[in-house]
């Protein structure tokens, strides 16, 4: 399939989160005019504002990815588009609370793209290493051929009762299989990358009001650094991680590299721990208090026990680099003091 190229139009879904603003930026630098839906006027206005000068963005509303037809006017005269609007949160009270939105919403685009989206040449997915996490402790390490059969089971077995990361990591999953599905059935005249990125951290730049509001992943990090960790959490891998600005990258590159068609890409750094964090934090701020200390340098022997979402495939087809754990945390870190000082 013909890439994408610059001056042409790229539709972004969800284009107010975390990596979604990033992914946008990132286009508007390399010469790409940009489409993005969002909920409301507010959401819109706030990514006009960051984006002026930078580009030619617009914004078109979408308040519910689920609804039949969510997508028509959206995809018409785009030549690409990223789908990255699906809910990322842990503690769902019911299932369609995650699979509904993340099922319909990835379906409802790529039916909209075959049938309004005359001009479409690619679609990009943005799924996650949820979709093909394995059960049982590391060390092991997982590629693109494995896919996540547990969560789907939990779900259909236990239902709402089911835990929150069990829901999550099923929406995930479903939403996949569903795309992949319905490219098998339909056969679109273009084709489709789906891309699977882990915890993503690094600067925020899309709008957050208030530290109750930022994304799950950066939440975890900003717990550290407010408190909001001991040292019993010090002992363990939570995941695997990769800065959103390399996941910004990996969404582009999917996009316009001809070799990536219909292939799934892991755009995943490596596992990291909460040590590493912490010894990260007391590097830059000795004195920073309510932070504990655990046993500095001893993250490197978790990690050497973690599950490992292997990256291989994502450096070697799309390009893609990533950053040191260290950069992205200091970026981060110094975004989150900007905007909550």
């Amino acid at each position: 399939m013909v890439a994408i190229s610059p001056e042409e139009t790229v539709l972004v879904t969800g284009a107010s989160g975390f990596i979604a603003a990033h992914l946008c930026q990132l286009l508007l630098a390399e010469g790409y005019r940009v489409r993005g839906t969002v909920r409301t006027n507010a959401k819109g206005d706030y990514l006009k504002n960051l984006f002026e000068g930078k580009g030619e963005f617009e914004y078109v509303i979408v308040e519910d990815i689920a609804k039949p037809g969510a997508f028509e006017q959206a995809v018409k005269g785009v030549q690409g588009i990223a789908h990255t609007a699906s809910p990322f949160f842990l503690n769902a009270a019911k299932v369609d609370d995650l699979v509904k939105p993340a099922v319909q919403g990835t379906v409802g685009v790529l039916q909209s793209a075959q049938k309004y989206g005359d001009q479409v040449k690619r679609v990009v997915v943005t799924s996650s290493v949820a979709a093909i996490m394995q059960p049982g402790p590391g060390p092991y390490t997982l590629t693109e051929d494995f896919w996540n059969t547990e969560s789907p089971q939990v779900l259909e077995k236990e239902g709402d009762a089911a835990s929150g990361p069990h829901k999550y990591r099923g929406s995930k999953t479903l939403a996949e299989r569903a795309a992949w599905e319905y490219v098998k059935e339909s056969q679109p005249p273009w084709d489709l990358v789906v891309v699977n990125p882990p915890f993503a951290f690094g600067p925020i730049i899309h709008q957050v009001s208030k530290p109750e509001d930022i994304n799950t992943s950066v939440a975890t990090f900003y717990a550290f650094t407010h408190g909001g960790k001991t040292e019993s959490d010090l002992g363990t891998s939570p995941g695997n991680w990769a800065d959103v600005r390399d996941i910004a990258q990996g969404h582009l590159r999917a996009l316009i590299v001809p070799e990536a068609s219909n292939r799934r890409f892991i755009l995943s750094a490596g596992p990291f721990t909460s040590q590493e964090i912490v010894d990260e934090i007391h590097t830059w701020k000795p004195e920073v208090p309510n932070v504990p200390i655990g046993k500095p340098g001893n993250g490197k022997a978790i990690a050497s026990q973690a599950v490992t979402f292997s990256g291989e495939r994502a450096s070697a087809v799309l390009g893609v680099t990533f950053r040191s754990f260290g950069e992205c945390l200091r970026d981060m870190h110094e975004s989150l003091e900007k905007r909550f000082p």
